[in-house]
Order: C-alpha cells, then sequence, then structure tokens
C-alpha cells in the first residue's frame, strides 16, 4: 500500500471524533445495528480509516486502501437506505478482499510487481455477490507472490517478529488487528486454516465449489477454494452466506443457498461427536498442541474419540503438492514467460518442478481423491466433525517462511469443509501466542460443520468463564 498517510474522512452530519471501537462489535452484531439505522455506514467508514491508520504503519496487511474512496460507497449505501428500500444482507459491514480478486474500482496485483498497476474491467463473481448484498468493500488485502509461498510484509499482530502465514496474510492479518471484522482469503494448500490459526481468528474453507473462484487468480483449479476469516464462527458464517452461488461456467451443480449462518446460530439436536484424529505426521505438530488438542479431547469426555488413518494416508500431502505444481504451471505459465527473472527463487522453483511432473504422476494422484475420501467418510460416519491441528504450532519466527501446511493438506485435497478456531494457546517470549483447533467435516456439509464449530465455540467459552 502507498505510505502516504492515512486522512479520516469527513461525513455529512459527523459529529465527534471517529469511533474506531465500532470495528470491534461481532460481525453479525454490526450488521443488525446497520440494517436498524443505529449505526451509519458512513460511521463504519471513519472508524474503518480511523483504524486502520492506527494499526496499518506496524502490521503491513493492506495491499490497497483509499479512505475516501471506503467514505464514497459509505455515503452511496446511507442514500441508498434513505430511500426507504430494503437493505442488504451485509449492508455496510466492512469487508477486506484478498488482493487476487478482480476489482473493477481498485486494483488487483496478485502479490506481485508483474502486476502492478493492474487495473480489471470487471469484477470477480464472488466480489459482485459481496456487491449485492451492501458490503462496505475496505479494500484489498496483501497476499503472497501469485498466492503462493513467497512472503509478503505483513506481520503477525501478536508478535510482529513472526510470520501470520500465507497467502492470505492480510486478510487474517486485519481481522486479527480489528482493522475489519470480516475478510475474504483462498486456499490451495493451508493459505486460510494455517493464518488463521497463527493469528488467532476463525478461518473457514468451505467444501470445494461452494463459492465460485471466476475472476480469482487461478493457481491450481482442482484445489483453489474461497474462504472467509472473522473474529468467530457466526461472523464467518455470515460472510460465506454471501459468497456462495452457483457459477454457470462451472462443473459445479446449482445448489440451494446453504443458509450458514442460520445453521451457525442453531442448536444441534445432540451435543457433537467429535474424532480426535493423529495423522500420520502427528509428530510434526508442536508439544504445545499435542498437549493441546489431548487436554481438549480429554474434556470433550465421551463426545471425543480417537480414531487412525491408514498408513497410505501419510502420502496425502505428497499427492496435493503433485496437483499443485503440476497445474501451477499450466495456469502460471504466463508470469513464467514474461518475467521470469522477476518471480521469487520459491516461485521459479515451484514452477520448473512443475513442468517436471508427468501426465501419468499427474492423474495418479488425482486417483487418490476418492480413496482419501472415503477413508475420511469412514470415520466422518460416527462422529460431527474430525479433530486435529490447524497448523504444527504458534507461529514461526522470522518473516522468511509463511509455516507449514502439511496439517492442511486432506481438507484441501478432498475439498471438505474445514475451519479453525482459535482455541489453543502456547506461551512466546513476549506473551501467550494462539493456535488454531482445526474441524473437519463431511464434503458438502457445510451447515452441520458451522453448528458444530459454533457449539465448540461456546462450550470453550463457558469453560473459560467458569
Amino acid at each position: 500500500m502507498a505510505s502516504k498517510a492515512i486522512t479520516i474522512p469527513d461525513a455529512p452530519g459527523a459529529k465527534g471524533p471517529p469511533r474506531p471501537e465500532l470495528l470491534d462489535l461481532p460481525a453479525v452484531e454490526l450488521r443488525d445495528r446497520l440494517a436498524t439505522g443505529a449505526i451509519r455506514a458512513v460511521e463504519v467508514a471513519r472508524a474503518l480509516a480511523a483504524r486502520i491508520a492506527d494499526r496499518e504503519p506496524e502490521i503491513g496487511a493492506w495491499a490497497w486502501f483509499d479512505a475516501d474512496h471506503a467514505m464514497r460507497h459509505a455515503q452511496m449505501l446511507d442514500r441508498h437506505r434513505g430511500t426507504g428500500r430494503p437493505v442488504g444482507p451485509l449492508h455496510g459491514v466492512p469487508v477486506g478482499l484478498k488482493d487476487i480478486f478482480d476489482t473493477a474500482d481498485m486494483p488487483t496485483a496478485n502479490g506481485t510487481s508483474l502486476d502492478a498497476g493492474r487495473r480489471p474491467d470487471r469484477d470477480a463473481l464472488s466480489v459482485g455477490f459481496l456487491r449485492a448484498s451492501g458490503a462496505l468493500l475496505a479494500g484489498k488485502t496483501e497476499t503472497t507472490e501469485l498466492a503462493f509461498l513467497h512472503p509478503t510484509r505483513t506481520r503477525n499482530p501478536h508478535d510482529t517478529s513472526r510470520t501470520p502465514g500465507g497467502s492470505s496474510a492480510g486478510s487474517a492479518a486485519a481481522v486479527a488487528a480489528g482493522m475489519v471484522p470480516l475478510a475474504v482469503g483462498t486456499q490451495t494448500g493451508g493459505s486460510v486454516l494455517r493464518p488463521a490459526s497463527y493469528v488467532g481468528v476463525v478461518g473457514f474453507k468451505p467444501s470445494f465449489g461452494l463459492i465460485p473462484t471466476r475472476g480469482a487468480l487461478v493457481q491450481s483449479p482442482s484445489l483453489d477454494t474461497v474462504g472467509t476469516f472473522a473474529r468467530d464462527v457466526a461472523g464467518a458464517a455470515l460472510l460465506a452466506d454471501m459468497l456462495a452461488g452457483h457459477d454457470p461456467a462451472s462443473d459445479c451443480p446449482p445448489l440451494a443457498a446453504p443458509r450458514l449462518l442460520d445453521a451457525a446460530q442453531s442448536a444441534p439436536p445432540v451435543p457433537p461427536t467429535f474424532a480426535l484424529v493423529r495423522p500420520p505426521w502427528w509428530d510434526e505438530a508442536s508439544l504445545d498442541m499435542r498437549a493441546g488438542l489431548e487436554e481438549l479431547a480429554a474434556a470433550l469426555g465421551e463426545q471425543c474419540f480417537d480414531a487412525d488413518l491408514p498408513e497410505s494416508f501419510a502420502n496425502a500431502p505428497a499427492h496435493r503438492e503433485v496437483v499443485n505444481l503440476a497445474e501451477m504451471a499450466k495456469w502460471l505459465y504466463a508470469y513464467e514467460s514474461r518475467g521470469g527473472d522477476v518471480l521469487s527463487p520459491e516461485m521459479r522453483s515451484a514452477l520448473d518442478r512443475g513442468n517436471q511432473v508427468t501426465a501419468r504422476d499427474y492423474l495418479a494422484a488425482l486417483d487418490w481423491v476418492g480413496i482419501y475420501r472415503a477413508g475420511l467418510e469412514t470415520i466422518l460416519a460416527r462422529c460431527d466433525a474430525i479433530l486435529m491441528p490447524a497448523a504444527p504450532g504458534v507461529a514461526p519466527e522470522g518473516l522468511g517462511s509463511t509455516g507449514d501446511s502439511v496439517f492442511n493438506a486432506l481438507a484441501s485435497f478432498t475439498g471438505s469443509p474445514a475451519i479453525s478456531l482459535p482455541l489453543l494457546q502456547a506461551d512466546g517470549p513476549s506473551g501467550p501466542l494462539p493456535m488454531g483447533v482445526q474441524l473437519m467435516g463431511r464434503r458438502g456439509d457445510d451447515a452441520r460443520l458451522l453448528r458444530t464449530a459454533a457449539w465448540l465455540e461456546r462450550w470453550a467459552g463457558e469453560g473459560d468463564s467458569g
């Protein structure tokens, strides 16, 4: 983002200083207050500018933010409300957009200087859904180069010497730092679940195909999935509801509206059951993460049982990587051909490896998707959700890496819905650092997963208060 200072814009009728504390409200409550007129969108736009002006120099979450642009959008929303016509279901709620989604009124640089200043002529399909919902599009959040591994400048709000993860670094950090209540990210390997775990927010990766990807950077079409960040499960569900919809150009069948927020706010008919799964790469989790999950499982008592995955699952991360690299080599070829010398060493290496994947190995890796899905279904037939780490542990020190996504491979490769809940923490040099618990659900049953996640969120909160 440009280094110029952010000026807090005036708003018609605004009295007193901006109120950045408005952004600390749960997303659903903020939505409700805006819908009743108790808060105007211009007040939220001023709060947005004030909070970003305060936190952005330290965090670096924004690739593009213009306070005047946000204010003009807010004024338009308020004028619409003043006509007495119905407002959208996300009227006036600020949303950050990962800078790989095309936006007709903002630049989209995809995290690379090769696209610096790029101005798309139309919105991504999901961005159009957000506009129709009345969301206040706050700006574009930082992403790693072409949504892969080369780190961006964003820092972890809990400890700025640590990574916020990637590739949805800016979206996760912006929510964690209170700059926006909601943000959009994407996951191909672990780019929603891992950053959410590192920065201590909720990150929801829906079932593959629930949210259309048309108009977003294509890295790996067999894996790319749009996800959401919020401070609670209800917020993540609210945003996912607005983003979900059918893309006639895709192979995904049209489905009824998922009503994810309704599910998240409903009580399960019986207390949910969980399966603690220690995948073949369990030892890659830190001692703190393993101990935390074991304690969580013990506290759940009879509602949680141990489940094992076959040893063949040890190859799942490698199979996912083969598909990812092969598809990257095809879909990112244009960047390699017009500016390979500008790309990072991580990107050049990945493209080289992708170019060496044979058709036989690529197709053989895809054959494993059905096998892994069947193995997960065997466990999910006996429980509401699978428990496992959302990341190996706390955010790694330093900004030279975005961390390890090994625990996210199964959800990404099988297209299963998964969510990271900030339920655990470990001691850091300057205070506690968050760790996320990953819940995985049955593919296509996102509503049940969110209902279960919301139950666990409430249960854990009641335990803390007790």
